[in-house]
């Protein structure tokens, strides 16, 4: 293979995602406002799962189509002898997926880096607490300062940050389920779901046109994590609403703690809603996300093999021919 042919096949790969992905991207954010209704109405960890997944799909899929596809049918029908000069449509949307790649990208590492500094300076200043049954196995580290400070930060091995002023203003019970609520999202690897929302590429370079999915995920994640601390217990829901309170009237929206970080109370906004759910949990119409997950991963793997075809690979081989002049 020369270096030429090589060029026309990353350039095709890098025009085809962007292509793919633009029109998936598009997709999702036409379907977003009801996806976001439907998650309201479901469990909160079964929503969650449902707005992860559909934030990831243009991505997965538009790699998916080529690694698949694309490259495939390019290195099995396209001689390698032959010297075609690239079209400018073809470039310019070869340039366009190279920017959603490398913003997403650098978004993705930024955050990483700030994550890996917000730990350095915490540790510089805070001591390992004894293993407690509340957190089940977390890491619980004491940070001698005033602020109410209590997040879950890290990626890989995520540890719960919790301020002395904090632990003095909460009681025994409003403090074990505040920890229950951290634990709760280091179980569910919501710090790596983070990340992986980071990692997903916008649908133009610049462009934050999934805000409003992102933070309906963060809003109901943290009413997943507020179940699973309370485990159905009216006593625990009551105690984490108390905690959730006086995290707010402690000043909790000075606290910066990065993109890879969840807190007790990450929007003050959310205060209300939350304070609501866990008083009066409200009558969940809808079940069975789990089950539509499945039964999607299952039509995408039938759909796979199907495209796998020799008669497939000939069609986007044309496809790719017609987009490279």
């Amino acid at each position: 293979m020369t270096a030429a042919y090589l060029g026309r096949l990353a350039c095709l790969s890098l025009a085809c995602f962007f292509l793919v992905h633009t029109a998936l991207a598009a997709m999702v954010l036409a379907l977003a406002p009801r996806a976001i209704r439907l998650a309201g109405r479901l469990r909160p960890a079964e929503g969650a799962r449902l707005l992860l997944a559909l934030r990831l799909m243009p991505v997965t899929l538009a790699s998916a189509a080529v690694a698949g596809l694309c490259v495939p049918s390019f290195l099995w029908l396209e001689p390698s002898q032959i010297t075609e000069e690239t079209g400018r449509a073809c470039l310019v949307a070869a340039l366009l997926g190279a920017a959603l790649g490398m913003t997403a990208l650098g978004r993705a590492s930024k955050a990483l880096l700030q994550s890996r500094r917000y730990l350095r300076l915490w540790k510089g200043v805070a001591r390992q607490c004894p293993p407690s049954p509340l957190a089940d196995g977390a890491d619980v580290w004491m940070v001698d300062a005033n602020s109410p400070l209590l997040a879950l930060a890290g990626v890989v091995q995520p540890r719960v940050l919790i301020s002395r002023g904090l632990m003095e203003a909460l009681d025994a019970e409003q403090l074990a389920v505040a920890l229950r609520h951290e634990d709760a999202h280091r179980q569910s690897r919501d710090n790596l779901k983070r990340l992986a929302l980071l990692w997903a590429p916008e649908i133009l370079p610049g462009c934050r046109a999934f805000g409003a999915l992102e933070r309906a995920w963060a809003r109901v994640t943290e009413w997943a994590a507020d179940e699973r601390a309370a485990e159905g217990d009216a006593r625990r829901r009551l105690a984490l609403a108390e905690a959730l309170v006086r995290v707010v009237r402690l000043g909790s929206a000075a606290q910066r703690t990065g993109a890879l970080a969840t807190t007790l109370l990450e929007d003050p906004r959310d205060l209300e809603a939350r304070v609501a759910r866990l008083l009066e949990p409200p009558a969940l119409a809808l079940r069975g996300g789990r089950y539509w997950t499945a039964a999607a991963g299952l039509a995408a793997g039938a759909l796979a093999v199907l495209l796998l075809q020799p008669a497939t690979l000939y069609s986007v081989h044309w496809l790719l021919e017609g987009l490279m002049r």
